[in-house]
């Protein structure tokens, strides 16, 4: 039997992960821990066999926490997923040589790059990968820059946190002085231009610089869509499953570009976020250093990368794990999702076309 902790359990992809070894494994131990004592996974009924609070992993006393917990409990692996812990835990290991315990996660020097996404324009700027691109600050604003550069309207985002943090459409200077009054607590943006195509997503699995896996979705419609200024809250109500093998051959290219800009091979789970411009051409939005929310849906239409994960950090190299960097679903699956609902798949979106489906009493 194996001890495995996931972290940030509080949040919806490491619930999602935890489901899903609880499903493959259900005789590994599962312990879950998260900085807020009212976090969901704490008290989800079968989830965990334990649940801890643990410091900020900003604070001094996380990694002792950590250590200490490792060697009490006898932790085999961990599924480390808040993106700032995962910097922290390259951070570790890069003055200690080694992690807490086995993880299965990129360098540190990739983690900060893709994390901060005012970093990763700065290494894509003048490619194929991205829209036009600048950094804003509160106290720099750079207004004539944004009206000149980019134009209106144009996207703005938080450079930080996900769920479309601070996103809106802006439609002139005015909304952008209003944005930035609103959202003051947040210190700096990234301004692009305005992408009017699908919204795309991509997960990846590297392994020293190897492109092993790679699959994607479309994400159509988003829970509580209306309650978003942007009308993009970060979970997907309604999704497709694309087998489109252009967008993980885009997705690569973009990570051996940023591989030879950073002078590090790529390695641990990559997850993309991309919009289309009016053309269809692709452009990167985000690159979350971690698995992405679908990653216990996709396990269940045959795309599991967190079983993959699992044979990784037991075997300690990815010698079991399935080349299929083109991934291809067998039927054209979708998936439906809202709050406080365990996830829908369907076989295909013909049911909604179906005159028998009127779900009538």
């Amino acid at each position: 039997m194996k001890t495995i902790l996931v972290t940030g359990i509080g949040g919806l992809t490491p619930r999602s992960i935890t489901g899903i070894i609880r499903e493959n494994h259900p005789d590994y131990k599962i312990i879950g821990c998260d900085i807020e004592k009212k976090a969901v996974g704490f008290f989800m009924k079968g989830l965990l066999d334990e649940y801890y609070i643990c410091p900020r992993c900003s604070s001094p006393e996380y990694f002792p926490w950590i250590e200490k917990l490792v060697a009490e409990k006898h932790i085999d692996y961990a599924f480390v997923q808040p993106e700032s812990e995962i910097v922290e835990w390259g951070d570790y290991y890069d003055k200690n040589g080694k992690f807490p315990c086995p993880v299965f996660m990129g360098s540190k020097k990739l983690s900060v790059s893709l994390k901060d996404k005012a970093i990763m324009a700065e290494l894509l700027e003048g490619t194929e990968f991205i829209p036009k691109t600048i950094k804003v600050t509160q106290e720099n604003p750079k207004f004539d820059e944004v009206e000149k550069e980019i134009g209106f309207p144009c996207w703005i985002r938080a450079t930080e946190g996900t769920g479309g943090l601070g996103s809106l459409k802006l439609e002139n200077l005015s909304s952008y002085k209003s944005w930035l009054f609103i959202n003051s607590k947040i210190p700096e943006f990234t301004v692009s231009e305005f992408l009017t195509g699908r919204h795309l997503a991509n997960e990846m699995l590297y392994y020293n610089g190897e492109y092993v896996k790679g699959a994607a979705l479309e994400c159509v419609e988003y829970v509580m869509a209306n309650t978003a200024p942007s009308h993009v809250t970060g979970n997907t109500h309604f999704g497709r499953f694309l087998n489109e093998d252009r967008i993980n051959e885009f997705c690569d290219r973009c990570i051996k570009y940023l591989e030879k800009q950073l002078g590090v091979p790529a390695h641990g789970i990559l997850s993309f976020d991309l919009k289309e411009d009016s053309k269809g051409n692709m452009k990167v939005t985000e690159v979350n250093i971690r698995h992405m929310a679908y990653a216990g849906i996709m396990s269940h239409v045959g795309f599991d990368l967190i079983e993959d994960t699992i044979k990784i950090m037991e075997d300690g190299n990815a010698d079991r794990v399935e080349r299929a960097p083109y991934y291809h679903y067998k039927k054209p699956f979708i998936f439906l999702r809202d709050v406080d609902v365990t996830p829908i798949i369907l076989d295909s979106e013909e049911i909604f076309d179906d005159p028998k489906a009127n779900f009538e009493l």
